[in-house]
Parts: structure tokens; C-alpha cells; sequence
């Protein structure tokens, strides 16, 4: 019941909230308003540098590339909340990514996506977005949530979820009729 009540209050506070109502630092220290992806698919991600997941950096740089002129966006959120596996700077990170994926998709600053001090963003997207079967904190690094061009989630992928498997490219392919 006290699960219950506390889903439905988290449902309440974030009903009318959707994906552009976020401004967040890039991973340069700029302010970029996530609005600005409005009308685009945009698969959210947390991740990390030092995880069993981080070859998905080449898959979502692949995904990135095949649909991004369709209308797709990746948007990349360095979190250290799993086993400490993201611990470098902003720096650190863009450097890693850049040289070692190739990664071209927007990179943001490092945030909290679980927890007592979760970003807002992640507040919202683990609230399901009036969806219960999307509520929850995320699980591991890599997990990743589709965002419909209305700015609203349509879907939630586990760290497991392969960003180029048949079925995660079926949801993407959906998402951009």
C-alpha cells in the first residue's frame, strides 16, 4: 500500500513534465535545454567508462549514426553510481569516448541517476512517466529510456539490451513514423 501511495504521488508530481522541460550541462560546461531535441527520438543513457556495458558505446554510436538524419538522438549521461565505474572528469570522460568509440553523440555532465540525490531528469524518468510498468530506479550502468518526438517515454531498456538488437531497433523504428 505505502509503494502504491508513493508511485501514485510520484505519478502526480511529474505528469505534466516530459523530456523538454530539462536544461542540463553538456559535457563542455555548457547549458543546453533539452527542448532542443523536441520533435526527435532521443534514447537516453547513463553511462559509464569502466563497466562490462561500456562496449555499448560502439553500438549506440552505430545507432547514433544509422538514425540520426531519420531523427534519432543519443543523449549520453556519465553517472558513477554503479561499483564507482565512471570516477574520471568531464574531460577524462569526453577523451575516453571520443578516442576509444569515436562517440559523436551529445555527451552531458556526470549526474546522479539513482538515489536520495537523483538529477531531476532521472526523478522523472525512473517516475515512468504516468507508465507504471516504467517506474523504478535504474538498475546499471547503460540502461537506457526512449523518448517519444512529443518528449514523453515510450519505452525502458535494460543494461542487457543491446542498442542494435532486432527488437530495441523495432521500438526506434516505431517511435520515428
Amino acid at each position: 500500500m505505502f509503494s502504491s501511495l508513493l508511485i501514485t504521488l510520484s505519478l502526480l508530481c511529474t505528469m505534466n513534465t516530459s523530456l523538454n522541460d530539462f536544461e542540463l550541462r553538456d559535457i563542455d560546461g555548457k547549458m543546453v535545454n533539452l527542448s532542443d531535441y523536441s520533435g526527435k527520438v532521443v534514447v537516453v543513457v547513463n553511462v559509464a567508462s569502466f563497466c562490462g556495458y561500456t562496449k555499448q558505446y560502439a553500438t549506440l554510436e552505430k545507432l547514433y549514426e544509422a538514425y540520426k538524419d531519420k531523427g534519432l538522438v543519443v543523449l549520453g549521461f556519465p553517472a558513477n553510481d554503479f561499483g564507482a565505474q565512471e570516477p574520471g572528469t568531464e574531460e577524462e570522460i569526453k577523451s575516453f569516448c571520443s578516442t576509444k568509440y569515436k562517440v559523436s553523440f551529445p555527451l552531458f555532465s556526470k549526474i546522479v541517476v539513482k538515489g536520495q540525490d537523483k538529477a531531476p531528469l532521472y526523478t522523472w524518468l525512473t517516475s515512468g512517466d504516468g507508465n507504471a510498468s516504467l517506474v523504478g530506479e535504474v538498475g546499471w550502468n547503460f540502461e537506457k529510456f526512449l523518448i517519444g518526438k512529443d518528449g514523453k517515454i515510450k519505452g525502458r531498456y535494460k543494461s542487457n539490451v543491446d542498442p542494435m538488437s532486432e527488437a530495441f531497433i523495432k521500438d526506434v523504428e516505431s517511435a520515428l513514423r
